[in-house]
């Protein structure tokens, strides 16, 4: 009895095995009527297209490099021309603190205004290791401050600077002042007229002392007489107190005279120094 339950429950269970094994076949057929496997991958392929960013151009660092070097090349090559046309536009240089010995064709003095052209030009050719500045050749300056003489015995002003240099044909602007004017030397570019202080201080006191020496001679000559010897101190004492005061107010006096006038004629030797660097062709 026990054996065929046994065996009815196994025919049971292998049948129930076969069903659902049935049962799994049924529902693969069915999968693969219902999807295309082969559309399936195409609209997964056409979504990650679609969802992915475009990758960056990775840029060739040796080629920005090369890129770089030529165009900082092409900007040297550039600048050197450049300096290569100026140095020989300007191929001669005359470096300040240059002299030149010049005399003037124009007269100088203190009666002249601001802007008036002074003249000058070499007497001899000048000679320098890279050029050489011919015979009469013309600078061309102008007179930027002026003034007569003034009280306190100052003396006339006349300020020059040089503007300009005829070299062969071609007007040359420089920058030049004077060193010597009329074989004198000359500080700050100022060629002044005389102070005259102390020779005005001396001139006003000239009147005081032929006073005191004609007294003098008064007080001898009475002196030498008996009958005048005690009017002889008088001249003497009148003479000494004139004198004193002539001394005395002469400073004063010539506190408010004026100076001597700048006046140098044409042909007088001049000096003229670079204050810049000069270039000529």
């Amino acid at each position: 009895m026990n054996n065929k339950l046994i065996s009815i429950l196994i025919l049971l269970i292998i049948s129930n095995s076969v069903k659902a094994f049935d049962l799994d076949l049924t529902v693969d057929d069915d999968i693969r009527k219902n999807y295309n496997s082969t559309k399936l991958v195409e609209d997964t392929k056409t979504q990650q297209e679609e969802s992915l960013p475009e990758l960056p151009v990775i840029l060739d660092m040796k080629d920005d490099a090369i890129q770089i070097q030529n165009s900082q090349s092409t900007v040297q090559t550039q600048q050197i021309t450049t300096q290569s046309t100026t140095i020989s536009n300007r191929n001669i240089k005359i470096s300040k603190g240059t002299s030149f010995n010049v005399i003037n064709s124009t007269k100088v003095n203190d009666w002249q205004g601001r802007g008036t052209k002074i003249k000058f030009y070499t007497k001899q050719a000048i000679v320098k290791r890279k050029y050489t500045i011919p015979a009469n050749t013309i600078f061309t300056g102008e007179i930027i401050e002026t003034h007569q003489p003034q009280i306190t015995c100052n003396g006339g002003l006349v300020v020059i600077r040089i503007r300009s240099m005829q070299y062969k044909g071609q007007i040359i602007p420089i920058n030049a002042y004077i060193t010597k004017a009329d074989s004198k030397m000359i500080f700050l570019n100022n060629i002044k007229g005389d102070r005259t202080y102390l020779k005005t201080m001396w001139q006003k006191g000239n009147w005081g002392r032929t006073l005191f020496g004609k007294m003098l001679n008064l007080t001898v000559s009475l002196g030498g007489d008996g009958a005048t010897l005690l009017l002889s101190p008088f001249p003497f004492a009148y003479g000494t107190i004139c004198l004193g005061l002539n001394t005395l107010t002469s400073p004063i006096c010539a506190f408010f005279s004026k100076g001597g006038h700048v006046s140098i004629p044409s042909g007088s030797k001049f000096r003229i120094k670079l204050l810049d660097d000069a270039f000529i062709n």
